[in-house]
């Protein structure tokens, strides 16, 4: 028979970027991100910016994991959150309930978190506009959630699809977000270096009137090609 959980398991210690690591992401589109990480890391498309207006941010993971229609883990997350943060809260695509309001929003906002992301919804728009932080999710419901556990702050998660552990890298902006696992910080900064300079040469080209890729210049030039009347 299994016993009933605690309500509520918390690691308050896990390792961290860098300040220097971490203000190498700041300004960085998530686009780009995504490219140094195999075309891969971003959460689920409908995970969106709540206000396009406040959209971009990048800070360190503080992982909760809340279940349906709860959301103590949540509050446990912000309260050991330090500033920069962002608060990655798991709901199990839970869409009910919201897992957050303007209010859970703005006690974060004071705790001084970089954003607050979920798979689940989220209530009260114009209150969390007023709050100012970015706040992610797949929707919006008026329905409200119960603080009942169990659940658990600062452990592997998985949010929208992909894993993510406190310490990792988040970056957001309108186009969604993407997570940087933590031992792939340092690699990923360094393929963004040649992802800037490509992208800056490329978008150069293309406003100068480029129509054709050289990829594609290569192809259609290649052998793999059979022209028909």
């Amino acid at each position: 028979m299994i016993e009933d959980p605690p309500l509520m398991t918390i690691r308050r210690n896990f390792p961290r970027p860098t300040a220097n690591q971490l203000a190498a992401f700041q300004d960085i589109p998530v686009g780009f991100v995504v490219d140094a990480m195999n075309g891969r890391g971003a959460l689920d498309y409908r995970i969106k910016p709540i206000s396009p207006d406040q959209a971009s941010f990048s800070g360190v993971a503080v992982t909760c994991d809340n279940g349906p229609a709860d959301n103590l883990a949540a509050f446990c997350a912000i309260d050991i959150a330090l500033p920069g943060d962002v608060i990655m809260a798991a709901a199990d695509n839970f869409e009910a309930t919201a897992v957050s309001g303007d209010l859970m929003l703005g006690m974060a906002n004071n705790k001084g978190c970089a954003a607050f992301v979920t798979d689940g919804l989220v209530r009260d728009i114009e209150g969390i506009i007023e709050v100012g932080m970015p706040c992610f999710a797949k929707g919006v419901t008026p329905n409200s959630p119960v603080r009942n556990g169990p659940g658990t702050v600062g452990q592997s998660i998985v949010l929208g699809g992909v894993q993510v552990n406190s310490g990792d890298v988040i970056i957001g902006d309108i186009n969604g977000v993407a997570v940087i696992p933590f031992p792939k910080i340092q690699e990923v900064l360094r393929l963004l270096v040649d992802i800037k300079s490509a992208e800056a040469d490329m978008d150069a080209k293309v406003k100068a009137g480029l129509s054709r890729p050289p990829f594609i210049e290569t192809f259609l030039n290649s052998d793999q090609i059979k022209e028909m009347d």
